[in-house]
């Protein structure tokens, strides 16, 4: 954009010196200058949903006889335009401005309009034939439009960026739960030796929770699909018309396969953020199930030599610029992070949720930039993770046996025989002579030996009844 040659417009404040290439006009131009803050834009996601919007209302006010077919179609066009990111370039507003995403939302309307002024051969800023307020804003507010761009753009990137990785996800740790069924190790709990468990259900229980996270996003997905527009400036729905909501609501779901539904209550809708605090709050328990995944995979992949070492993780790069052939679990740690910053982000969303003032919360920008932000790390996250991590383990299968060997905790299949005193006493021993609890018991001649095998065998441990 050609930031040296300029154009004047005018708003209703009056003139603006505008950068001659951009299709925007004179509001945004003062919210450029007046919010210099982070350099951070909305994202393509929250974008693409304005287009969308600004495309169905246009149909929407045709539909109802409000609206000219030529300017429509024009609008329709340039919304379409806006949809696909061909006019990425001219929406360069900050994250942190107005609350209510009014800069954003008269961005949209500016440069849709601006747009149509060059479709229909007539020079940029003429407003004629289409009109960023009259045309391109009928029947709605920024109040009702930015919140519904929000629940839009996040319902989308949940059903087709985060849900298809988590079923990757799940699925890769599903084929390895299956890969290592077979396997014993020694469980942990505290930290500690505990009784024995498969390693394919470890795994097992890791897709369990990406399964769930699937279920989390998609009922995420379902608080969206109400959506505030229809509302106009304060939830009375003035200078709509009455079938303006639904009318916009089909040609919405026509898009994007999901059905988006008028609010029950436009006052709840634009006073309150609530749909996208418990989105948010179901991207939060997400990833503190892909936490524990990850810190998890990484301990039992710690080692290789001094380390628990049951499983090896896929090499991905060195490790370290001063250690020769260390590899570090970089893939988990990736994955923690991102699952940090999510956490965070939940936080940010909750504290702006809980700012909505009477008609409506001023904390938007905020909200939406955090929100596709969690959807879309965890996206990509899981996908990395699910493709140059968890599909390459390899389970280390004489370390797990060796371990349960040594463990101490395998008494506990004897306490239904011996009672809990006498087995705690031999797990005392194997504690400080080091010997393992079977060799104690051949020696104590506990029980016979046939008796002792069938006690102290690891599989019947991974069942329920034990191994008496």
């Amino acid at each position: 954009m050609r930031l040296g040659h300029t154009r004047t417009e005018k708003d209703s404040m009056g003139e603006m010196s505008v950068p001659d290439s951009a299709l925007y006009g004179a509001s945004t131009q003062r919210a450029v200058l007046n919010f210099p803050v982070s350099g951070w834009r909305f994202s393509r996601p929250f974008i693409r949903a304005l287009g969308l919007l600004k495309w169905a209302a246009a149909q929407a006010n045709h539909d109802l006889g409000l609206l000219d077919a030529e300017r429509s179609a024009l609008i329709v066009q340039a919304a379409e335009e806006v949809t696909e990111g061909k006019l990425d370039e001219h929406f360069p507003l900050d994250v942190f401005q107005t609350g209510s995403g009014t800069s954003t939302n008269t961005n949209a309307n500016e440069v849709i309009s601006n747009r149509c002024c060059q479709l229909a051969g007539q020079p940029i800023g003429a407003r004629n034939p289409v009109h960023p307020n009259d045309h391109v804003n009928m029947g709605q507010s920024s109040n009702d439009v930015i919140p519904s761009a929000i629940h839009i753009s996040a319902a989308e990137q949940l059903k087709t960026a985060l849900i298809p990785a988590l079923h990757n996800l799940a699925g890769a740790i599903e084929a390895k739960a299956q890969e290592f069924h077979d396997i014993i190790k020694i469980g942990r709990t505290h930290l500690m030796d505990a009784t024995p468990v498969r390693l394919g259900q470890e795994f097992a229980g890791y897709a369990q929770q990406v399964r769930l996270g699937i279920r989390r996003a998609e009922q995420a997905i379902a608080a969206l699909q109400e959506l505030a527009l229809g509302g106009t400036a304060v939830g009375t729905g003035l200078n709509r018309h009455s079938d303006f909501p639904g009318k916009v609501m089909r040609h919405l779901e026509q898009r994007t396969g999901i059905p988006f539904r008028e609010a029950a209550d436009h006052f709840e809708a634009q006073g309150a953020k609530d749909a996208v605090v418990e989105a948010s709050g179901q991207l939060k328990t997400i990833a503190v199930s892909l936490f524990k995944i990850a810190n998890d995979i990484r301990w039992l992949g710690s080692g290789p030599r001094c380390g628990i070492g049951e499983i090896s993780l896929p090499a991905t790069q060195p490790g370290s610029s001063i250690m020769p052939g260390k590899v570090n679990p970089v893939m988990s740690e990736s994955m923690m992070m991102v699952c940090a910053q999510v956490i965070g982000a939940d936080a940010t969303i909750t504290w702006a949720g809980a700012n909505g003032n009477f008609e409506l919360n001023v904390m938007m920008p905020v909200m939406a930039h955090n929100l596709l932000c969690s959807i879309r790390l965890l996206a990509n996250v899981a996908g990395t993770f699910a493709d140059k991590c968890v599909s390459g383990i390899v389970a280390n299968r004489e370390r797990c046996q060796e371990l349960v060997e040594l463990s101490m905790a395998m008494v506990t299949s004897l306490a239904p025989k011996i009672g809990y005193d006498r087995a705690a006493e031999i797990a005392k021993e194997s504690a400080s002579t080091g010997k393992t609890v079977r060799q104690i018991c051949l020696e104590k001649k506990v029980l016979p030996e046939a008796e002792l095998n069938a006690a102290l065998h690891p599989v019947a441990m991974t069942e329920p009844g034990g191994a008496g």
